[in-house]
């Protein structure tokens, strides 16, 4: 966790201050190796340690872009906020913080919602969320059928604890049929009486990492944090939790003569992805908790979207230098690219077509499908 955090902790009790400023104290080491040990650390994390936006969205396993339009809907409201000096990158900027709890509990309170498509949109894709209308302060409000969703349960089952529980909420809208509750005082009256529970469980990646030499090797990587490059010259980073022996693993197939790829990553808030080389393991960082924490990474310009195959492997499309004939049968892309059919009469097997050739789903795709939207094909 980060210096910010244990001041969090300390300010919460779960630590002694030693000394030092009050964002970053200095506390004992055996008491954070003793905090670190309690199986309720995730739960004691969430109640005291807030988000910052780009770690709501890994909390959430989305998009900042999607995130920005959860912020946007007033589905979530910042509990703070903390002044972040940049020096020469733009001097003191104001960073809202936001309740780890709340980021948790955002798919139970938003069953409306397909958490699982939104979480694989492909980057540089628009946010589904983008077409959604804000509500309005007060007016954020469930019918029965939809606390029946949160809860895990049937209209009926709602039905009664209306009767039964005095402390349930009353209506603040709608019909005697059809009542409409505050949402915000529904989950709290669930999560007080147990019929929810905030989701602790962190995310995890699945990565296929293939040796230079041959051979592919799966591994899990836990609560991952995927900093992907916005251009070519940029790096991609992936920082993960991970066991000794998957991270010596790690270190002997990124330092192999002939490097290693990623055939296939799946990680929450983003589309799988591949990449074609050039993988290393940049950072090995052990914490006083004991957990071991690596970092790999890559140049942005060799990655892109994994196939949908379970081996996985880096698309790639082309570019023709012509344009296409109406014979032509390949499957076209945003990007004006085509992947080619094997019986394809202008760029099967049996023609040698020539075209630029890029990964699929990468920043040279990216950058070629936004100039398709000025440009005709045939001036690639």
């Amino acid at each position: 966790m980060t210096a910010a955090a244990v001041g969090h902790l300390v300010r919460a009790g779960l630590l002694v201050y030693l000394g030092g400023e009050v964002e970053f104290p200095d506390v004992h080491p055996d008491q954070v190796a003793a905090l670190g040990r309690r199986r309720d650390l995730p739960e004691l994390l969430d109640r005291y340690v807030p988000l910052g936006p780009d770690q709501a969205a890994v909390r959430l396993g989305v998009r900042r872009t999607d995130w920005d339009q959860v912020v946007r809907l007033g589905w979530i409201a910042p509990v703070g906020s903390v002044d972040v000096d940049y020096k020469r990158q733009g001097g003191v900027t104001t960073v809202p913080l936001y309740s780890a709890q709340d980021v948790a509990l955002l798919p139970l309170v938003r069953p409306s919602v397909d958490w699982r498509t939104l979480r694989a949109i492909a980057p540089g894709r628009r946010s589904p969320l983008a077409a959604l209308e804000p509500t309005a302060a007060g007016e954020d409000r469930v019918l029965l059928a939809e606390v029946g969703r949160i809860a895990g349960v049937g209209r009926a089952a709602v039905v009664n604890w209306c009767r039964r529980h005095d402390d349930f909420p009353q209506p603040t809208a709608g019909t005697d049929v059809h009542p409409e509750f505050d949402r915000s005082a529904v989950v709290a009256w669930l999560l007080a009486h147990g019929k929810i529970a905030l989701p602790t469980g962190v995310p995890a990646a699945r990565l296929l990492l293939a040796a230079g030499t041959g051979g592919v090797y799966p591994f899990r990587l836990d609560d991952p944090w995927l900093d992907l490059a916005e251009d070519a010259e940029g790096e991609d980073r992936l920082t993960t939790w991970s066991t000794d022996t998957d991270a010596d693993t790690l270190a002997e197939l990124t330092a192999d003569e002939y490097g290693a790829s990623v055939r296939r990553l799946t990680a929450p808030g983003t589309a799988p992805l591949a990449v074609t080389g050039e993988v290393r393991l940049t950072d090995r960082f052990r914490a006083g908790s004991g957990g071991l924490r690596v970092t790999l990474a890559w140049p942005a310009r060799l990655r892109g979207t994994a196939s949908t195959s379970p081996a996985g492997g880096v698309l790639r499309h082309g570019v023709p230098y012509a344009a296409l004939g109406p014979e032509c049968v390949c499957q076209r892309h945003d990007c004006s690219g085509l992947t080619p059919a094997t019986w394809c009469a202008e760029h099967g097997r049996a023609a040698e077509p020539a075209m630029e050739w890029h990964v699929g789903g990468g920043i040279r795709c990216t950058d070629l499908a936004r100039s398709s939207l000025t440009a005709p094909l045939a001036a690639h």
